[in-house]
């Protein structure tokens, strides 16, 4: 008698990835709290459990369709929830209706990324993001809060700034702008020796200001978008910033059983 397949979930790639959904739940109750910088720094260790579960997945042949599924659900809570919710406590409650709209409209725009983003595995360019990827927009984000408490600022004194860079990631997140996924770089290649000691310096600048370099850093990556497209494209239309694309007539295709769960199993790429 064949021995039935014993079920479970893996446990290293979902504990990296409840991990991270507990670094955005922390960012949450640390902004309610008025622990800004905490807050911030969390949605930044987020970043960092979400690179590692799905290359370890991958390392150690542990894809699943659980896996990928709950790992979107938690970047939905540290990459949508978390940056909107600490951006308003830092600096948008205070204006009323415009800011809870604002940190709406980055709230909704995370959603949309990922449920396009979920459509598209498999059929999209892996070179480039068809928008502005959820974790570099809460990077952009909660950077912003990281630098102004570094400084000393009163976010209620900037609203206007924090509204304007919450809701313009929220919108960058949904649009067709291109961004280089980095994905292609070939990381067991051989360096030349200088590249390690230019890294060192990264390393060492990092240090001295994390907060405003990796804000200055996300920001410039931001705008990398809008410019890669008006460089590729000879005319710019409508369809190339926001709206239907080619790319994204992913929920237009009937796809076979068979293909969608191999597209499942490619999300935590």
């Amino acid at each position: 008698m064949s021995q039935s397949k014993r079920k479970g979930i893996y446990l290293l790639p979902n504990l990296l990835t409840t991990a991270g959904l507990f670094s955005g739940f922390f960012a949450v109750v640390s902004s309610m709290n008025g622990r800004f910088e905490a807050a911030a720094v969390a949605i930044f260790v987020a970043m960092i459990f979400d690179g590692l579960d799905g290359r370890v997945a991958r390392m150690t042949n542990t894809q699943s369709d659980f896996g990928a599924e709950y790992d979107s659900m938690a970047d939905m809570v540290s990459f949508g929830m978390a940056p909107a919710l600490v951006a308003y406590n830092w600096g948008l409650s205070g204006m009323g209706k415009l800011g809870w709209l604002a940190a709406f409209i980055y709230v909704a725009g995370a959603a949309l990324r990922l449920a396009r983003f979920n459509t598209q595995v498999g059929i999209a360019d892996k070179r480039f993001f068809q928008g502005l990827a959820s974790p570099s927009a809460a990077a952009l984000v909660s950077g912003l809060v990281w630098v102004g408490v570094e400084y000393g600022a009163n976010g209620d004194d900037y609203g206007l700034v924090v509204a304007f860079i919450t809701s313009a990631a929220g919108l960058l997140m949904v649009s067709n702008f291109k961004y280089n996924s980095f994905k292609e770089v070939n990381w067991h290649g051989k360096v030349p020796f200088v590249a390690i000691l230019i890294i060192l310096m990264v390393f060492v600048i990092v240090a001295t200001e994390p907060a405003l370099v990796l804000f200055i850093v996300f920001a410039l990556y931001a705008l990398a978008g809008p410019i890669n497209t008006f460089r590729t494209v000879d005319k710019m239309t409508l369809d190339d910033v926001v709206g239907d694309h080619e790319e994204a007539d992913a929920d237009f295709n009937e796809d076979s059983e068979d293909e969608t769960s191999r597209k499942r199993t490619d999300k935590q790429e």
